[in-house]
């Protein structure tokens, strides 16, 4: 994990604590900067992380202050601006997995399409509900080609798979095309998520891919409307 992204999730956990008073900025770039030991530059890329997650404002002339919505937020807020797994959004919660479908075949048409791989090439094909503190937040439906995210099993399923391919199997992941739709509730939500049958939730069908650009997984996550919110950034350029 780059500096930045561990200053963000350092500040990150520090906002949930109140460690900084919320009527006040936090300390400037130059001192956060001195107390990290890394470039003001660094510094900046870590809070524009938490600016992106809505956790952080600036106020031109004033400082960096606390939105004061995040300290009491009990949705999730995903930037999409980054591809990182439940366990590391939610790194101040106990995040566990409960597996529903474990198994290993030949993909359809359209998952081999989206990983662009052949048709005989094996996928496991996983379907795992996601609980924070205990609590049902996410159900995820997954794909990934066997050759390339290699000896999967319950264990790392009960864990944080993007902590297995990053620390166990050394590889890079780059990001996510994501497509983010709204959906009614279908029996396994009902079952595993407790919603009701008129409820909405969030889908997220995204391809992930690997630094080399390879495909790694192709899934579906179904949010509870209540537990998720989803936020981007545009960045607009000037002076062409």
């Amino acid at each position: 994990m780059a500096k930045y992204e561990l200053i963000s999730e350092e500040i990150r956990k520090r906002i949930g604590s109140a460690f900084y008073p919320e009527d006040e900025p936090i300390p400037d770039e130059n001192t956060l900067a001195a107390e990290f030991q890394c470039s003001r530059m660094t510094m900046k890329r870590a809070l524009d992380i938490l600016v992106a997650e809505g956790l952080l404002f600036r106020k031109r002339g004033h400082g960096t202050f606390i939105v004061k919505t995040a300290l009491n937020q009990s949705a999730v807020n995903v930037s999409g601006q980054e591809n990182k797994g439940l366990t590391k959004v939610m790194a101040d919660k106990k995040v566990t997995s409960q597996i529903i479908r474990f198994d290993v075949h030949f993909p359809s048409k359209e998952v081999a399409a989206h990983l662009s791989i052949e048709p005989n090439t094996p996928v496991y094909d996983i379907i795992r509900l996601r609980l924070v503190e205990e609590e049902p937040y996410v159900l995820e439906k997954t794909f990934m080609p066997v050759n390339v995210i290699k000896e999967i099993d319950e264990e790392v399923l009960k864990g944080s798979v993007y902590e297995y391919i990053t620390s166990t199997l050394h590889l890079k992941i780059a990001g996510a095309h994501k497509k983010i739709r709204a959906a009614k509730s279908d029996g396994l939500d009902q079952l595993y998520l407790g919603c009701e049958q008129n409820d909405p939730v969030l889908e997220v069908e995204q391809v992930a891919y690997l630094n080399i650009g390879r495909p790694f997984e192709y899934s579906f996550s179904r949010h509870r409307y209540d537990k998720f919110v989803f936020s981007t950034v545009e960045i607009t350029k000037t002076g062409l």
